[in-house]
Order: C-alpha cells, then structure tokens, then sequence
C-alpha cells in the first residue's frame, strides 16, 4: 500500500520560507517522478514543482527560483524548500505520484500573511 505523509506547513508572513516533507512508504521515491501539487481555496488542484528518477527538477514559472524540490532516498522522503513566499503562495500542498495528483498525502496548509 502506497502511504504518503506531508509535514511542514505553517503560517508564515511574507518573505518567509517553510520547508515541506513528504515521507512515503510502499514507494520509491528515487524510482519514479515525484510531485509536489497545490490547491489554493476556490482554485484547482495545480502542479509546482517535479522531480524526476534522474535527479532532474522542474518548476511551475510563478516559484522559479523561490521553491527547490529535493529527496533524500535513504529516508524515503521528498521535500519542499520554499523560500521568499508569497500570499499568492498560500494553499494546501501536497505530495504526490503524478500531476493529477490521484495518489497524494492528505496535505500541509501554507498560509502567507501579507
């Protein structure tokens, strides 16, 4: 059974960082492409940040140079280092298998206070 816990989130005010952990059990973390997704109230579920078995990171353009996704596979973990957030940043985040997010973590809250 696939089980993915998400740690980490706060509330913060702006300019603030936070960093997210995802620790997952029943799958590799290095073995596959990993997601982090975020749902804002009101809003869709959206894709932030990926990585992928080879080390490769990619970033949704509106956290380019503000988030780093990372891992760390002999805990099994995937995080989210996010730095100089923003009140647009604000969401429940979440730790998932793909960008449709159907297997995710039950989510951390980020709320950034302007």
């Amino acid at each position: 059974e696939v089980k993915l816990v998400e740690s980490g989130g706060d509330l913060v005010q702006t300019a603030g960082s936070l960093k997210l952990s995802c620790a997952a059990s029943g799958v590799s973390v290095s073995g596959r492409w990993m997601y982090w997704l975020r749902q804002a109230p009101g809003k869709e579920l959206e894709w932030v940040s990926k990585i992928n078995n080879f080390g490769g990171t990619y970033y949704v353009d509106s956290v380019k140079g503000r988030f780093t996704i990372s891992r760390d596979t002999s805990k099994n973990e995937l995080y989210l280092q996010m730095d100089n957030l923003k009140p647009e940043d604000t969401a429940m985040y979440y730790c998932a298998l793909s960008a449709a997010g159907r297997t995710r973590g039950q989510g951390t809250q980020v709320t950034v206070s302007s």
